[in-house]
């Protein structure tokens, strides 16, 4: 049993700068890809912050930007803190060595993007997520962070409302391995892996979310999952939304810039729920091109500009749909992107047991994988990238503050037996001779939920949805694999991934179902207004013995009230 002060999980944006905050004690980050794989490096666009480099701007401006993006259902408490640290975050990545993109006068440069009132999107070229992540991992060897790459976490050890530690798989051995620990973070991002057509990468299953639903903790607005209107045709591999920002059109088959009938006043630049609504709303009316889709034109734009901005857009095109979109026009459509959901904490981090304020010692979360809630139902653009360091960064220092505070106290004690109950569900799994295939399940159910629980829900779709996800459930019982090893057995890692994807997926479906409103990027095509008198809530999913519960609490609401959401 290896002792540690702290364990993160995930080596995205989140656990990195988690793990910087935490230098000073003995800290492990285990991750299932290598650090540098972490899905952080694929966001392109920017990092928000209203550093005024490009016109006049400030922390207000960006507050209000972002309550109105929420739907008015983000916690205004914790958009405030977003947004009035964002400054500070910037410079603090400019002071490690990120190398953003700069003006002609040195500053850092900053572009328009969706749902902003000002350009407030700090970025290195299109790589900027790439840049960041590098710059993290950079300083994490520097301070000596250690490291365990190719693991799988499978259970916390929370006893007595305490996290004393994980069992994780170690992939390439396929030994377990216990971490005892004072503290335990997760960061392991989100989870579209879901949805067929997807600009996550593969391993964005959400595995932080079965370790809470397993430990008994709740997940919190599981129902909002954002759809980014850009992804390439059939593919889902994102266009940035910085291609919009720097000018480029969305065009229907007829040549119309059809933004202008659905969002006069920000045209390609409202927010991604909006735009995603309308290509959805072009092909159902008959105005798309073949395969369901639009295009996102930036000829117009000169080839110069193209190549110095979005050289990696350029090279995607190229790559994987044949365009050059420097000549032509590039096919898309809606893709599942990101998940404003997830594991409720606190403004630190801290994980809460209950919808009442309980909270759980020793865990912490932060990332897409969790909801402080500052995205509410819909998230801007380069908020994402914001949130993931701003409240990775809040995390690792109210984690070694608490280490401080608890100083060389004993360990707590570990739960006895987890790792030999683990280890029986890997055999059980392993030794099952069923006829069933995991990785066929996990198929069917991203067809269902692209199909059925997408940009557009209603109630007949959403029941279809969970019968079927009810089904595949069961039929999971039933799978058998044809690699008996442990040892690299990436038959066995797509089992666990296709059991979590199955799981908290229910639980977006029916809290879709519940909420009888359309808000944000849940849009029920049976229930098209929002509803503030029923709905400005949060959902609380809990699983329990006797199914699923939903449970309610209330949204943080400050300075601004809610009202229409026009753009």
């Amino acid at each position: 049993m290896d002792q540690f002060d702290v364990v993160i999980v995930g080596a995205g944006l989140a656990g990195l700068r988690a793990a910087i905050a935490c230098k000073d004690h003995k800290v492990a980050v285990i991750t299932k890809v290598y650090p540098t794989r972490s899905h952080s490096g694929a966001a392109q666009g920017g990092i928000a912050a209203s550093l005024g480099n490009a016109t006049e701007d400030d922390w207000k401006a960006h507050m209000f930007d972002t309550v109105k993006g929420s739907d008015y259902l983000g916690d205004q408490d914790a958009i405030e803190i977003l947004v009035k640290e964002a400054p500070s975050l910037i410079y603090e990545f400019e002071h490690m060595g990120a190398a953003f993109s700069r003006t002609q006068e040195g500053k850092i440069a900053q572009r328009p993007f969706g749902g902003h009132s000002n350009p407030r999107s700090c970025y290195a070229a299109d790589w900027t997520g790439h840049t960041l992540l590098h710059t993290l991992w950079e300083q994490c060897v520097k301070h000596g962070v250690q490291f365990y790459p190719e693991y799988h976490a499978l259970a916390l050890a929370v006893e007595d409302n305490i996290c004393r530690g994980l069992v994780a798989y170690d992939i390439h051995t396929g030994n377990l391995r216990t971490f005892h620990s004072r503290a335990v973070m997760i960061a392991t991002g989100g989870y579209g892996r879901a949805f067929k057509i997807t600009s996550n990468a593969g391993a964005n299953t959400g595995d932080g979310l079965h370790l809470a639903l397993r430990a008994g903790l709740p997940l919190q607005d599981m129902e909002f999952v954002q759809f980014h209107p850009t992804g390439f045709k059939g593919l889902g591999i994102l266009v940035t939304e910085g291609a919009r920002g720097e000018g480029a059109y969305l065009k229907n088959k007829d040549g119309d810039r059809f933004m202008d009938w659905y969002a006069p006043g920000k045209m390609e630049l409202a927010p991604r729920d909006v735009i995603s609504r309308a290509i959805q709303q072009e092909v159902f009316d008959g105005r798309g091109f073949p395969g369901d889709c639009v295009h996102l034109d930036l000829t117009h734009l000169g080839a110069a500009k193209i190549e110095e901005r979005l050289p990696q857009i350029t090279d995607l095109s190229v790559s994987f749909v044949g365009v050059d979109p420097r000549k032509d026009p590039i096919p898309i459509q809606p893709t599942a992107h990101y998940s404003m959901g997830g594991i409720p904490t606190t403004k630190e981090g801290q994980v809460f047991a209950d919808e009442q304020g309980t909270v759980v010692q020793g865990l912490y979360a932060a990332g897409e994988c969790a909801c402080v809630s500052v995205h509410g139902a819909n998230r801007l653009g380069t908020n994402s990238l914001l949130e993931a360091a701003l409240f990775g960064r809040r995390a690792g220092e109210a984690i070694h503050t608490f280490l401080k505070e608890t100083g060389e106290q004993s360990l707590p004690d570990f739960p006895e037996g987890l790792e030999a109950e683990v280890a029986t569900e890997i055999d059980d799994l392993l030794e099952a001779p069923g006829p069933e295939n995991a990785m066929a399940l996990r198929q069917e159910l991203q067809a269902e939920m692209s199909d059925k629980c997408g940009v557009f829900r209603s109630q007949k779709y959403l029941e279809e949805c969970l019968a079927k996800i009810k089904e595949l459930q069961v039929r999971f019982h039933t799978i058998g694999l044809k690699d008996k090893g442990k040892a690299f057995n990436t038959e066995l890692t797509e089992a666990f991934e296709t059991r979590n994807l199955l799981e908290f997926a229910e639980l977006i479906v029916q809290g879709a179902l519940a909420r009888e409103e359309s808000r944000g990027a849940h849009a029920r095509s049976d229930f098209p207004k929002r509803d503030d008198d029923g709905w400005l809530k949060h959902t609380v999913a809990f699983r329990t013995d006797k199914g699923l519960k939903l449970r309610y609490k209330s949204v943080v609401i400050g300075d601004y009230e809610p009202q229409e959401r026009k753009y």
